[in-house]
């Protein structure tokens, strides 16, 4: 499956093309096209729960104009915040926003968008689930449930010890 476009969604489940209907129709992704965005997290892979968002990873060069153009584009939109933070010794943008009933997370890095965790992640739990079928995607949408963050529900659902973050990156092929 190609996660490079988002046209996937319009033939996948209820959720799914909602957040493509969402998407499109707001342009989010057209607003960002120069930072190369990418939709990741849960809703891609089908294993998102009631109060999933809808992640956006982006990339940038120039971490001024990235936080100004997502500001100028997004700032309008319900409980628009945006800050910088420091993971795994990289500094991110991250804004956050309400577009109907879905929050939208935007997070930049000055990383190419398919080399961010977020993007390896997708790739490895999609993979994962294809591999284990159906059974473990409910088990980890259960997990998601008793409130679990999705690297820790996969860290579970394999037995993986250590930080689930970096351990899920393990199972990443391009």
């Amino acid at each position: 499956m190609k996660f490079d476009s988002i046209d996937y969604l319009k033939e996948g489940n209820n959720r799914q093309r909602q957040a493509f209907s969402i998407l499109t129709n707001n342009q989010i992704l057209s607003k960002l096209k120069q930072f190369d965005p990418i939709l990741v997290g849960t809703i891609p892979i089908n294993i998102d729960i009631e109060n999933s968002d809808l992640d956006i990873i982006c990339c940038f060069t120039d971490k001024l104009e990235f936080y100004n153009s997502v500001t100028q584009n997004f700032c309008k939109e319900s409980s628009f915040t945006i800050q910088e933070s420091q993971n795994y010794n990289t500094l991110s943008i991250v804004a956050n926003f309400f577009v109907d009933e879905f929050r939208i997370e935007i997070f930049g890095q000055n990383i190419l968008t398919k080399q961010q965790f977020a993007y390896r992640h997708l790739i490895a739990e999609y993979n994962l689930l294809k591999k284990y079928g159906e059974n473990f995607r409910q088990q980890i949408i259960g997990l998601k449930r008793q409130g679990h963050k999705t690297e820790q529900a996969f860290a579970i659902a394999l037995n993986l010890s250590g930080d689930p973050y970096m351990e899920l990156l393990k199972f990443y092929t391009e």
